[in-house]
């Protein structure tokens, strides 16, 4: 959905995510727990192995191509012998499948090219019982989102709904990656397109209120412009709601909250109850688990209830 170039720049940052340098130190979390939710190949090699030139490159582009479905872990024996000796690697490369904790199949040598996309589309679809690897692409896009990956998130929840066109993380997330990109319009053109199924899911609550947010912040003045106008009069409510808004537009969430609070505990009736109204909407783009959310609900459960 936002062209070939940001596909490129999708499939780079996934190749940083699925395949890494791997250590004796780091096998248990790197391989074995993570195998839990994830199929892992491990390739041993070492850097003198002719085969393992070869072997390398065709693996590392059949894990890329399998977007997500699949990690590799790359181990030089010379540096880390501990795993290669107790999983009895005697050559190289030799190339390991862990699942759910436990090695379920291999090979020794460098394969042909269509072998090795052979074997990598096999334990891919280990998984593929659960949920075809879409929890583990869900993870990876919310991460990549967090990082400010924006235009590679957005990618893998579009590539998300194509395998699962009613998905309301996915759909969420996309939502939420449009807004990160200053695209409004099509937020909420997304929005209006869910499925009727999960229009009403919490994912789909939280972006319209990200939206909701997001358009606000558009016409947010300048955060020290209405601090000043604040600090000169504590009473005038529409600068203290505005100053919550364009601190929340400025990354400060929990800043906007406690002037919200302030707000309500002057007069929880201004502007039709304007503050819960607000801090409602904010409490519903956060997670559920947000620590800003669960304190800022307790702190006007509180008020509320004074």
């Amino acid at each position: 959905m936002l062209g070939n170039g940001l596909a490129q720049a999708g499939t780079a940052a996934e190749t940083g995510k699925h395949i890494i340098d791997g250590t004796d130190a780091g096998f248990m979390a790197d391989v074995i727990e993570a195998s839990k939710t994830v199929p892992v190949i491990v390739d041993f090699w070492a850097t003198w192995c002719g085969p393992c030139k070869t072997l390398g490159p065709s693996i590392e582009a059949a894990v890329t191509r399998a977007k997500g479905k699949v990690r590799l872990v790359k181990i030089d024996v010379d540096k880390n012998q501990v795993y290669a000796g107790q999983l009895r690697v005697q050559s190289i490369p030799t190339v390991y499948a862990f699942w759910q904790g436990q090695p379920v199949d291999g090979f020794q040598g460098a394969l042909p090219p269509s072998q090795v996309d052979e074997f990598v589309t096999k334990i891919a679809a280990l998984a593929g019982e659960a949920d075809g690897g879409l929890a583990d692409a869900l993870a990876a896009a919310e991460e990549l989102l967090a990082e400010g990956a924006v235009a590679d998130a957005a990618e893998t929840f579009a590539a998300i709904l194509q395998e699962e066109p009613a998905h309301a993380g996915a759909y969420g997330g996309l939502v939420r990656a449009y807004i990160a990109l200053g695209e409004l319009d099509q937020a909420e053109a997304i929005l209006n397109g869910a499925p009727a199924e999960i229009s009403k899911s919490p994912e789909i609550d939280a972006a319209h209120a990200q939206l909701d947010l997001a358009r606000q912040a558009a016409n947010a003045g300048p955060v020290a412009d209405l601090e000043a106008r604040v600090a000169a009069n504590p009473g005038d409510h529409q600068a203290r709601f505005d100053l919550a808004t364009a601190l929340h537009a400025s990354g400060q969430v929990e800043a906007a909250v406690e002037q919200l609070l302030d707000l309500f505990r002057r007069d929880r009736e201004w502007n039709d109850g304007a503050a819960k109204q607000q801090l409602f909407t904010i409490f519903d783009a956060l997670t559920p688990k947000d620590p800003i959310a669960i304190n800022g609900r307790r702190k006007l459960s509180s008020l509320i209830f004074a």
